[in-house]
């Protein structure tokens, strides 16, 4: 009876770690994971691994954040740092958002176009569901959906299995780090992107405060966000090993851009249907958790800057009418883009570019914030706190690095 009761207690705290982790692990990242796997195969997961810390660290700061001062992110930067630093973090947030949420609205496209269902149907589908959750009136009813939708991207989990990796090649993988190939590299700051996203600080401070969460539940929130990303990275080396142990031991430069080319890389080694059904299952969950999460992360950054009201927690009134209106829109937006063919290739490098110069902006408002508003028992300390600063800073130049070669400047 007493566990039953505690796991109870245990859930009304756990969610936004779980949801935003799930989040983070959309089409766009398992493309990449996917890409990585094929092209440098086991060599790619040491990064995922490494990525594990250093994604809770900054996840984990959003929490104390939220948490100790009942202020979202872009109503802590407003506060802080004025109106003018809060305007730009806000209006690259929500560029960033709409270039997120194309992704994800193309991934769900291109999920039902592996079963023959045109994306006039699945689109729109997805957009009525995505805003018809968010009205719902309740955080906890969102939260509890996003979750259900995210744990489809554990599916493929069979597909690495059924694949038979070798456990060696794996070893000897772990070993190896070929630093000296440059587009190694592109491709390491690649997954560093595509773990570590702007918007996630937003929307993890944001639904940590509208759930209401007080220091008391403080340890129980880290832990929440430690599971989180153990998951999302558990599902990144998944792509990457069933992808080193497919494609990337026969033939590792086939073209991995899109949905349909990941099911069709793998039909040989799974069979069509399955590699469908694997590929479309997880990649739909990941998109849709993913379009949830990001519109949310737009939303409450740009409310709390322009400081409306901006709860999840009441129904569509007069007073939230902004807040609801703007969470819609993004969703529709980014559908009707995808649907009438909006060049997606130069928008995805224009957001990758955003995605790159926004990180440093937001990480390091996140440390000046933790160093500033926070009370002293609730900050880092000592050695703790270098290492945190060290992999922020390292995570800043890889986000630096990545305009370069996606510019074509290097």
């Amino acid at each position: 009876m007493t566990h039953s009761f505690s796991f109870k207690k245990l859930l009304k705290v756990w969610g936004p770690g779980l949801v935003v982790m799930l989040a983070d692990t959309d089409a766009g990242c398992l493309i990449t994971a996917a890409q990585s796997g094929a092209q440098w195969q086991y060599t790619m997961i040491l990064p995922q691994l490494l990525l594990i810390p250093i994604l809770f660290m900054a996840q984990e700061m959003t929490v104390r954040l939220g948490i100790v001062t009942g202020k979202g992110h872009g109503e802590l930067i407003r506060d802080n740092f004025g109106l003018g630093w809060a305007i730009l973090s806000a209006g690259t947030l929500a560029a960033s958002a709409i270039g997120a949420l194309l992704t994800e609205f193309a991934g769900i496209a291109g999920v039902g176009e592996l079963f023959g269902i045109s994306k006039w149907i699945t689109v729109p589908i997805a957009t009525i569901l995505l805003v018809g959750i968010a009205f719902s009136g309740s955080y906890r009813r969102v939260e509890k959906t996003g979750i259900v939708i995210g744990l489809a991207e554990l599916a493929f989990i069979a597909a690495m299995f059924m694949v038979h990796p070798s456990i060696s090649a794996i070893g000897q993988g772990l070993l190896t780090v070929p630093y000296h190939s440059s587009s190694y590299i592109y491709l390491v700051a690649a997954n560093v992107g595509a773990v570590i996203m702007p918007w996630m600080i937003f929307y993890q401070q944001g639904a940590v405060v509208d759930k209401k969460l007080s220091p008391a539940v403080l340890r129980k929130e880290q832990h929440d966000t430690a599971v989180g990303t153990v998951i999302t990275q558990g599902i990144m080396i998944v792509f990457v090993i069933t992808f080193a142990a497919t494609v990337g031991q026969h033939h590792g430069q086939t073209a991995l851009n899109t949905v349909g080319d990941l099911a069709t890389s793998l039909a040989p080694f799974l069979g069509t249907t399955m590699a469908k059904m694997l590929i479309g299952v997880s990649l739909l969950g990941g998109a849709l958790v993913a379009a949830l999460v990001v519109a949310l992360a737009g939303t409450w950054g740009i409310t709390e800057v322009l400081n409306w009201p901006h709860s999840l927690n009441e129904k569509l009134n007069r007073n939230n009418f902004g807040f609801y209106l703007m969470y819609a829109l993004a969703h529709i937006i980014g559908a009707f883009l995808v649907l009438i063919n909006f060049n997606l290739v130069s928008l995805s490098i224009t957001v990758e570019v955003m995605n790159a110069l926004l990180l440093p902006i937001v990480l390091g408002f996140l440390l000046l914030l933790e160093a500033k508003v926070l009370p002293a028992q609730y900050r880092m300390h000592g050695w703790y706190k270098w290492i945190v600063t060290s992999c922020c800073l390292i995570v800043m130049l890889f986000g630096l690095y990545m305009v370069g070669p996606t510019l074509k400047l290097w």
